[in-house]
């Protein structure tokens, strides 16, 4: 071990003082840089008077000690040593460091930016359930309701892109037409070849599209209820019920009647999940015509009737119509706001088991945050979000 030359004089030169002293006897104490001199109190004096003066070690001690331990100048005035710090080991060299450096404030954490696009949007509960859940896992984000007209949507994409939003949600009727402005789609939407949550790479802005919405459906219906050879209807054929079509084929399901408007416009997608799922039978009915029910276990309505907003007290389909359902069969409306919609009103009157789309609605947004964040959030906490805000 390297010994420090001056560290090593000034430690012989304290202990050869401390020796003198104990043996004058004296209230004298030597130090390397200047001395103490130490008086008794007197009757007119309530503490201790202490002098210093440069040379008041005793003489001899002093000029017998320099005679073999020269004490350079820079010892004078000596810097206190650290505590933990061994005396006979060299100190390391501190860098130098800026009072700027020093009392430099932590930067704050980047807020993360997130948006819901779709229009309307006067209805969506999503800001409170996200918020909650980027809550949950300590993340620092916002979450922007931003309505968007399918005629808008070219422009909404490239504020996305070029505004630093590190995701975003999709609703009708834009869960299709986003596809186009898509980088690359993952399997769970392209199964379901619909769109309802999408990634925005920061490095280079590419967008990444996913489904949660088919997770989000099955994670909703109860435990109870199987769901292997069941006979399902699904009133509608948009976004929504293709998420609900590949989640129920993928729990093997018998039969999936679909109930569209426009039969013609409906054969395309039933080709294709023909095509997907060939163990499954498919087929498409007339919505506006009267609906028979009496082999249905599952009744699905993935449609916006009975949203809050201009469908709001109506009902995709009658009461004539759910009397057709067995006593157990289920119906499940997709729709979360209002709570009680009309069908689920009905089903209430006619004493079905149902499920209103809450569930869904929180399940997507607890599957969209897992892929946007990495981490996974809270879901009672992000469902308690949107029951307090309903």
């Amino acid at each position: 071990m390297a010994v420090n030359k001056e560290l090593l004089e000034r430690y012989k030169a304290m202990k050869a003082a401390k020796l003198a002293q104990e043996q004058s006897g004296s209230g004298v104490v030597a130090h390397t840089e200047s001395s103490v001199s130490v008086s008794q109190p007197t009757q007119n004096q309530g503490s201790w008077q202490t002098t210093y003066s440069q040379n008041a070690v005793n003489q001899d001690i002093t000029n017998n000690y320099n005679s073999q331990f020269a004490v350079p100048q820079s010892f004078m005035t000596p810097a206190p040593m650290p505590e933990s710090t061994d005396i006979f080991e060299k100190p390391t060299q501190a860098p130098t460091v800026s009072a700027q450096e020093i009392f430099k404030p932590e930067p704050e954490q980047k807020i993360k930016k997130f948006a819901l696009i779709g229009y309307p949007l006067g209805h969506s509960m999503s800001e409170y359930i996200h918020c909650a859940g980027f809550k949950s896992i300590g993340i620092n984000a916002t979450y922007e309701i931003m309505p968007t007209p399918p005629e808008e949507l070219s422009d909404r994409i490239k504020y996305l892109r070029s505004n630093g939003y590190s995701g975003f949600n999709v609703t009708i009727p834009l869960k299709l037409p986003v596809t186009l402005f898509l980088d690359e789609v993952d399997a769970s939407a392209s199964v379901v070849n619909a769109i309802n949550t999408v990634a925005i790479d920061p490095e280079t802005n590419a967008l990444k599209g996913y489904n949660t919405d088919a997770k989000g459906f099955i994670r909703a219906i109860p435990q109870d209820f199987p769901l292997y050879n069941k006979t399902v209807a699904v009133l509608g054929t948009g976004g929504a019920a293709r998420a609900a079509i590949t989640a129920l084929a993928q729990k093997q399901v018998k039969e999936i009647k679909l109930y569209t408007r426009n039969i013609a416009n409906c054969l395309e997608l039933v080709d294709y999940l023909r095509k997907t799922f060939p163990g499954i039978s498919f087929t498409p009915y007339q919505i506006d015509q009267f609906k028979d029910f009496s082999d249905i276990n599952l009744l699905v309505n993935a449609t916006p009737i009975g949203m809050s907003g201009s469908a709001v007290g109506y009902s995709p389909a009658e009461e004539d119509e759910l009397r057709t359902l067995p006593n157990d069969a289920l119906i499940y409306d997709v729709v979360y706001n209002p709570k009680k919609t009309n069908l689920i009103r009905l089903a209430q009157k006619l004493n079905l088991r149902h499920i209103n789309g809450v569930d869904m609605l929180v399940w997507q947004a607890y599957e969209a945050e897992k892929i946007w964040t990495g981490h996974t959030p809270d879901f009672k906490d992000m469902k308690i979000a949107l029951l307090e805000n309903l």
